[in-house]
C-alpha cells in the first residue's frame, strides 16, 4: 500500500461526475479499481494465486457460508477472497466492467463460451424439462442442445430464427404439453452463421403470456454477434446474455473466454453452478480481457465500418449469389423492423453464396491473402471459413440445408484493416473462381 489516504477515499463505483454520466468505454479504463491497492499500479496487477488468507477463522466461516448460500447477506455484507475457483481480484473487477455495457445487475467470467452456455443451462434446467431455441445456432452449442442435454433428460424443441420465430415459438407455447414443461428459451440472435434475427421483445412476452402458474420461463440470448456495443438483450425482456468472449470482447484472437450476465437472483444461481463446475476463467484471461475491454468500442466501430465497404461489394460482385448482411436489410423486408429496434449497428459478421457450390467456394477460400481461413470471430484480424464443412459441419445435414447453411455458404469476420484491402483481397480470390 503506498498510503495514499486521498485516492484511498475515491469511490471505485462512481459513474458520474458532478451530475455527468460517463460512458462505458471511459469507465473501462479503471471502474471498480483503486491504484492504492496494489502498490499504485495504474492497471490491475494479475492475481496468480489459487487461495487467500482469511485474516481470522470466523471471517472464512462467514465468507464459505456467502458463497454456497448458506444464508443472506447482511446489509453491506460482501463475500470476500476465498479461492481462484470461487472469486479472485482480475476477475471480479472485469465482471464489474462487463455489467456496465449490458446494463446488467451481475456478471461471470468462463473458461470459454461454451463453458458459459453449459453452466448456465445446466443451473436452471431439470430432468424432464423442455428448452425451446432458435435456429441456427453454434454448431457447438446445436450438439449441446440435441445430444448431450437429452442424455439428462432435457429436450431440445427447436423454432426457426427469422421474422416467423415468435409465431412459430407461439405455437409451440399452446400445445399444452411442451408449454407446463418449457423451462428456457435460449435465442441465438443475430444467428450464425445466417445473421437471422430474432425479436427479443417478443419473445420475452409470450414467456411471461405463457407461463405456469409456480415458474417462469427464462429468456437466454446468446449476443456473440453484436457483442456487447451493438446489442442490449437485457433491455428487451431478456433475463440473461450470454457471449463467447473470445471474439468481440476479447478481440484479439488469443484467449478463450465467455460470459453470462442477468439479475443478482440469476446469477447467484450460475455462480454457485460455476463453483462446482469449475468453469471459471483464469486470473490471467481475466487481466487479458480487462486489457481487451479498453479499446472494445474502437475495434468493434472500426469492424463494422469495414464490414459496409465489405458487403457492399460483394453485393454487385457477379459471382456472389446473395449476401446475408444486417446493414442490407430494407423496409420492405419483415426483419428490418426487428433490427431497428434491437440492433444498434449491423455489426462486423457477413455471410455470402458463391455462385457454385463447394468446390468454388474451397476455391475462393483457399486463395486468400489477408484473410485467413480459420474458424472464430471478432478478432482484430479478417477471417474467412465455410459453415457447413467446418463450424456447423455437427449439426444434421438435412437440418442444416433448412437453416439455410448450404455448401455454396462462406462466413467473414471483418477485422480491422484498411478496407480497400479487404476488398482487394477479396477480388482476387473471386477471380480464381
Amino acid at each position: 500500500m503506498n498510503g495514499d489516504t486521498n485516492r484511498s477515499d475515491k469511490d471505485v463505483h462512481a459513474t458520474e461526475i458532478n451530475g455527468h454520466p460517463l460512458r462505458p468505454e471511459s469507465l473501462m479504463m479503471g471502474y471498480g479499481y483503486r491504484p492504492d491497492w496494489s502498490q499504485g499500479a495504474v492497471k490491475c496487477p494479475i492475481f496468480q494465486t489459487s487461495t487467500f488468507v482469511f485474516n481470522s477463522a470466523e471471517e472464512g466461516k462467514a465468507f464459505f457460508e456467502l458463497a454456497y448460500g448458506l444464508r443472506k447477506a447482511e446489509p453491506k455484507e460482501e463475500m470476500g477472497l476465498i479461492y481462484s475457483r470461487l472469486n479472485n481480484p482480475d476477475l471480479e473487477i472485469l465482471e464489474d466492467r462487463l455489467k456496465l455495457w449490458d446494463g446488467a445487475e451481475a456478471a461471470g467470467v468462463f473458461s470459454s463460451g461454451m463453458s458459459a452456455i453449459s453452466t448456465t443451462l445446466l443451473a436452471f434446467l431439470s430432468p424432464g424439462d423442455l428448452i425451446l431455441h432458435s435456429e441456427p445456432v453454434y454448431g457447438g452449442v446445436d450438439f449441446l442442445l440435441k445430444q448431450i442435454l437429452p442424455r439428462f433428460g432435457i429436450r431440445p424443441v427447436a423454432f426457426p430464427a427469422g421474422d416467423g420465430a415468435p409465431a412459430a415459438l407461439e405455437k409451440l407455447l399452446l400445445n399444452r404439453e411442451i408449454r407446463g414443461k418449457t423451462a428456457m428459451i435460449y435465442i441465438e440472435t443475430p444467428a450464425n452463421p445466417t445473421n437471422a434475427l430474432v425479436d427479443i421483445a417478443a419473445c420475452a412476452a409470450l414467456a411471461d403470456q405463457y407461463r405456469s402458474p409456480n415458474r417462469r420461463i427464462l429468456i437466454a440470448v446468446d449476443n456473440t454477434f453484436l457483442g456487447p456495443l451493438w446489442q442490449h438483450p437485457l433491455k428487451h425482456g431478456a433475463d440473461l446474455v450470454l457471449y463467447s468472449a473470445t471474439k468481440y470482447i476479447g478481440g484479439h484472437s488469443d484467449l478463450i473466454a465467455g460470459v453470462c450476465l442477468g439479475s443478482t437472483e440469476l446469477m447467484g444461481k450460475v455462480k454457485l453452478m460455476r463453483t462446482i463446475l469449475g468453469t471459471m476463467a483464469s486470473p490471467w484471461c481475466g487481466w487479458l480481457l480487462l486489457r481487451s475491454l479498453e479499446t472494445l468500442k474502437l475495434r468493434m466501430t472500426s469492424q463494422m465500418k469495414n464490414a459496409r465497404y465489405v458487403a457492399n461489394y460483394l453485393a454487385d460482385h457477379p459471382k456472389v449469389e446473395r449476401v446475408y448482411y444486417l446493414g442490407h436489410l430494407t423496409a420492405e423486408d419483415p426483419q428490418h423492423a426487428v433490427y431497428r429496434k434491437q440492433c444498434l449497428s449491423p455489426g462486423g459478421m457477413i455471410a455470402f453464396d458463391i455462385v457454385g457450390g463447394e468446390a468454388e467456394a474451397f476455391r475462393f477460400l483457399n486463395h486468400l491473402q489477408i484473410f485467413r481461413l480459420a474458424v472464430s470471430l471478432g478478432g482484430t484480424e479478417s477471417l474467412a471459413e465455410h459453415p457447413a464443412a467446418m463450424t456447423h459441419s455437427d449439426v444434421d445435414p438435412e437440418e442444416r440445408i433448412e437453416m439455410g447453411i448450404t455448401e455454396q455458404m462462406v462466413r467473414l469476420s471483418i477485422g480491422v484493416e484498411h478496407p480497400e484491402d479487404l476488398i482487394a483481397d477479396l477480388e482476387q480470390a473471386l477471380a480464381a473462381v
